[in-house]
């Protein structure tokens, strides 16, 4: 079993936990790769350095130690790879990465041994028309805001072109089910099992009485058009991403990906089990 490594640079005991991991899949016969950049602040005898690129395509399992933050980076980063996922939580909740610290040398024992199990994640592709076709790939949500300006966005859902909605607010998230315990959860989104393959569309502040998540069928092509009447006056962010201002005139399409994010698991872990938990210590952090 190969494994690569990829610390979060911005978690200060990251590449600390990163050299523990390392050792202790190294005891249990499994090769360690990591990437060649971090090496002067992540270095130790036994792990391979080579680059990003060869790092991923060597690799049967890619760990990552920070947050769901550093699983959603990486994730974009190994999408053509589709190799499985295993974070090491280092952040405040974990839904992705469900590995803690104290857990370590049991479930990376079990990695090297490759006693786990595999769930695939759906994933959005999304399509922005009037912005030289940008595209991309979200393992969470794809949200379009008002960006910087304070007044609130005009825009229309449609699905698979027909109307369904029309919003006036700060903004609307569409999310997958992993998505829903993120921001549509805070924005007063849906709940949904990650087995369930569905989308959720989940208005962000709108100025109505009547305006409500929905929820739709994986198979929909949802298009999000009107994204301010003003130059630059709305913002695409994916997964958290950097923000692309959005020219006046542009469409928005999101539809299920073809492909899927592979994210590691050890058992049976019911949905709704681990929900309670993790909002739980979220409300005593």
């Amino acid at each position: 079993m190969t494994i690569y490594i990829s610390p979060n640079p911005g978690k200060t005991s990251a590449n600390e936990i990163a050299l523990r991991a390392a050792q202790i899949l190294m005891n249990h016969g499994a090769a360690v790769l990591m990437c060649e950049q971090p090496r002067t602040s992540c270095s130790t005898a036994g792990v391979v350095y080579l680059p990003l690129e060869e790092c991923l395509e060597q690799a049967d399992v890619i760990l990552t130690i920070g947050g769901d933050g550093t699983i959603l980076h990486e994730a974009n980063l190994s999408l053509r790879y589709a190799k499985p996922i295993l974070g090491i939580n280092l952040g405040r909740c974990g839904f992705l990465a469900t590995c803690e610290v104290s857990e370590m040398e049991a479930k990376l024992s079990a990695v090297a041994r490759g006693e786990f199990s595999v769930d695939n994640r759906m994933l959005l592709y999304v399509r922005v028309l009037g912005h030289d076709g940008w595209e991309g790939h979200a393992l969470n949500d794809v949200v379009v805001t008002k960006g910087r300006l304070q007044q609130a966005i005009d825009f229309s859902i449609y699905c698979d072109d027909i109307l369904v909605e029309h919003y006036r607010g700060d903004g609307v998230i569409v999310a997958t089910p992993t998505g829903s315990t993120a921001y549509s959860l805070s924005a007063g989104g849906p709940v949904i099992d990650p087995v369930v393959h569905c989308i959720s569309v989940t208005p962000v502040s709108a100025h109505s009485l009547t305006a409500r998540p929905m929820i739709f069928s994986s198979e929909s092509k949802l298009e999000i058009f009107g994204c301010g009447r003003r130059e630059g006056k709305a913002c695409l962010t994916v997964d958290g991403g950097v923000g692309i201002m959005l020219p006046r005139g542009s469409r928005v399409t999101v539809k299920k990906s073809s492909r899927v994010t592979k994210l590691i698991r050890f058992g049976k872990s019911p949905f709704c089990e681990t929900l309670q938990k993790k909002l739980s210590e979220k409300d005593t952090d």
